[in-house]
C-alpha cells in the first residue's frame, strides 16, 4: 500500500485534471445536476448514498467537485480526507452549506481552516459564529472571530461550557473592557 504522500500527490493529480476538465472520469449526470424548486422525486433503485460508497476515489473527487448539493452533503462526511477538501472548492456550495461545516462539531479541522481562509465566507456573520464556538476550530482562529461577535453572543460563548476555555475567557475579556457583565 503506497503512503499518504504518494497517495495524496495522485490524488492531487486527479484534481488537476478534474478542474481541467481532461480526466475522463464517469459520473451520473443527475448527481451533477442542481434540483430546482424543491425535492424532486426520483427514481433510482438504489439509494444515494450507496451508490456513492460504491464508487472510487477519483469518481467520488470529481463528484465533489462538480456534485449536486445533495452528493456534497454525503461526500462532506467521507472517510477520505481529500474528498472533503474537495467539496469546499465545488463552485456550487453555498453559504449555508458552510455554516453547516463550520458548525459541525465533528467536522475537520482542516475544513475549519479552508472556510477561514476564504475571505468571502468569513464575511457572514453566522460563519464567523460558528467558528468561535466550534471546538474544533484552531484556537487562533475561534479566538479572532470571537472579537467580532455581537455582544449577546459574545455572553452566550463567555458562559458556555462548550467551547474551549480560552476562547470563554476571551469573551469575559472583552466584555469587561467595554464595561458589560457577564
Amino acid at each position: 500500500m503506497p503512503d499518504e504522500a504518494e497517495f495524496e500527490a495522485a490524488c492531487d493529480v486527479i484534481v488537476r485534471a478534474v478542474e481541467a476538465g481532461k480526466d475522463g472520469i464517469a459520473v451520473p449526470a443527475e448527481l451533477l445536476q442542481e434540483a430546482e424548486g424543491g425535492p424532486v422525486e426520483k427514481a433510482i433503485p438504489q439509494s444515494l448514498f450507496a451508490r456513492i460508497q460504491t464508487m472510487g476515489v477519483h469518481e467520488r473527487i470529481k463528484l465533489a467537485m462538480r456534485g449536486n448539493k445533495d452528493a456534497r452533503t454525503i461526500l462532506m462526511r467521507d472517510p477520505i480526507r481529500l474528498v472533503r477538501r474537495c467539496v469546499l472548492h465545488n463552485p456550487r456550495i453555498t453559504d449555508g452549506e458552510v455554516i453547516a461545516v463550520a458548525r459541525n462539531r465533528s467536522a475537520d479541522e482542516e475544513l475549519l481552516r479552508m472556510i477561514n481562509e476564504k475571505r468571502e465566507w468569513v464575511r457572514n456573520y453566522q460563519v464567523r459564529h460558528a467558528l468561535s464556538t466550534n471546538p474544533k476550530t484552531p484556537l487562533p482562529v475561534a479566538l479572532r472571530h470571537v472579537t467580532t461577535l455581537s455582544e449577546r453572543d459574545m455572553r452566550t460563548v463567555a458562559k458556555s461550557k462548550n467551547v474551549p476555555q480560552a476562547v470563554a475567557v476571551q469573551a469575559r475579556r472583552i466584555l469587561a473592557a467595554t464595561g458589560k457583565d457577564v
